[in-house]
């Protein structure tokens, strides 16, 4: 598509016939000398006065130019298809408990208790399926943290990887602060401003690392770490002599430690008591660390140069005709 982008230069085209009103206004008032026999020594001299057609096509050559000039100042261009172009992608590790106590069955979904591992399994595979843009990891950790899956563009990998891990297979303690050691090494090297770390975990650290130092080098890196604590706060649950009581499951949980590590990093804490919860979190994150939006630019192209030639060659043309006219 051809725009002009200086529309306004297109009221300079009457110009000249503004100009030669003006002038003929000017020689009229002046006064003459009329010499009758002028051609008659003109032809006494040889001379002969230009003729019909050289002067339309001198005419026409004046006002070609003219044209073309001031359509070169009206600066057209040429406004390709929109085309998208590649943005800043962020680098996102989810590190995620698979300790033995991720089997607690309290997330209730629908007066039905599920297990605390089977609900981050389903919210957290919505939450990697709605970030395309993101390179995503996975960290599994219990008494030891491991890299499960590198950070990649591979959302099916990833959610194939979290569907298939299983309770235990880490060792039976927590290991927060090895879980943040291993987003920190993968992490440090990646773009500023785009690395995060999304921690889960029902219980507290009892292996390793210490997760307050951890943190406080994950800060120094510029990684920001948002936690999540889940599990009920309160179940009802039957004694051995049939007597219904109200336990705390979530008796465990460390919420002080994750809210420091959250607070010292730039990050946010969010406890999920059920899945409903859960996904409200997992929602609150997509609005801290929105994916970048795909963007469009239409490529322009100056098409100066054709008019400007095509004024040049009309006055080229021009000064050939006048001297042969």
């Amino acid at each position: 598509m051809i725009e002009l982008q200086w529309l306004y230069a297109l009221f300079l085209l009457p110009l000249p016939l503004l100009a030669r009103l003006v002038i003929a206004g000017v020689d009229s008032a002046a006064g003459a000398i009329k010499v009758p026999f002028f051609t008659r020594v003109q032809s006494l001299q040889g001379g002969t006065s230009s003729p019909l057609r050289a002067r339309w096509i001198a005419a026409l050559l004046i006002w070609i130019a003219w044209i073309a000039l001031v359509t070169a100042i009206a600066r057209p261009v040429w406004i390709g298809d929109p085309m998208s172009f590649p943005l800043e992608k962020r680098d996102m590790m989810l590190a995620v408990d698979i300790s033995p106590s991720m089997q607690e069955e309290d997330m209730l979904i629908s007066q039905r208790y599920v297990s605390r591992i089977d609900a981050v399994k389903s919210v957290v595979s919505d939450f990697v399926a709605n970030r395309p843009t993101d390179r995503l990891g996975l960290i599994l950790f219990g008494e030891r943290a491991y890299m499960q899956t590198p950070l990649t563009f591979d959302r099916t990998t990833v959610e194939e990887q979290l569907l298939s891990a299983q309770l235990g297979f880490a060792g039976n303690r927590t290991a927060i602060g090895d879980a943040i050691g291993i987003a920190i090494k993968r992490l440090r090297g990646r773009a500023a401003e785009s690395r995060v770390l999304v921690l889960l975990t029902d219980g507290a650290n009892t292996s390793g690392t210490d997760p307050l130092e951890a943190a406080k080098i994950a800060d120094e890196a510029g990684i920001r770490i948002h936690t999540i604590g889940i599990g009920a706060s309160s179940k009802r649950e039957r004694d051995f002599f049939g007597r219904v009581r109200d336990v705390n499951p979530s008796a465990d949980l460390d919420e002080t430690t994750l809210s420091n590590i959250a607070t010292r990093t730039g990050g946010v804490y969010f406890r999920a008591e059920d899945p409903a919860q859960l996904q409200a979190v997992y929602k609150q994150l997509d609005e801290l660390e929105p994916t970048p939006k795909e963007q469009f630019f239409r490529p322009i192209k100056s098409l100066m140069h054709w008019p400007l030639g095509v004024c040049l060659a009309a006055c080229l043309l021009l000064v050939i005709v006048r001297r042969r006219g």
